[in-house]
């Protein structure tokens, strides 16, 4: 029981770590093009990855195992937003595909701890799958209208001396 939860809950901070990459990534090139809303999320969904890991860590800790810390992919250069967002969408459906797997696996295992973490962890992916789909019936509805507006918003705040970073 306790070897499986920590290889699953080892697999989720690899896949968790890569995905901090890369929505940091993301977060930077939207950051300079302009696009604070789409910046803000990219930098919000790291910051509740980063958090995911810390959850993952603590448990795989109190059950006496070894974290590894692994990013297991490589940041995609994407700099296309509608591919960023495609991007982004992707992988949290494949995150809580994953995460229901590992549920049902500690179920079988008898592991109603680690089975619970991984259920909230697919609450969360979910919540993050729909932000960025929203994100992208935007993008499809005002096109780049959308993408422009972001970018005044941005010039405003700079000229009016707003820009807090």
């Amino acid at each position: 029981m306790k070897t499986k939860s920590i290889e699953l809950l080892n697999k989720s901070i690899g896949d968790e770590l890569s995905a901090v990459h890369q929505y940091m990534y993301f977060h930077f090139l939207c950051d300079d093009m302009g696009y604070d809303l789409l910046a803000s999320l990219f930098k919000r969904t790291a910051i509740e990855e980063m958090m995911h890991v810390e959850k993952l860590a603590e448990r795989i800790l109190f059950l006496k195992g070894e974290v590894e810390m692994k990013a297991f992919a490589e940041t995609k250069k994407i700099h296309d937003i509608k591919t960023m967002l495609e991007t982004a969408a992707e992988m949290e459906t494949w995150s809580a595909h994953d995460y229901n797997t590992f549920a049902n696996e500690c179920s079988q295992n008898s592991d109603a701890v680690t089975k619970k973490i991984f259920e909230a962890l697919v609450e969360d992916e979910e919540r993050h799958f729909d932000q960025f789909e929203k994100e992208m019936e935007n993008l499809q509805k005002f096109g780049d209208n959308y993408l422009a507006l972001q970018s005044i918003e941005h010039s405003k705040s700079i000229s009016s001396g707003k820009a807090t970073e």
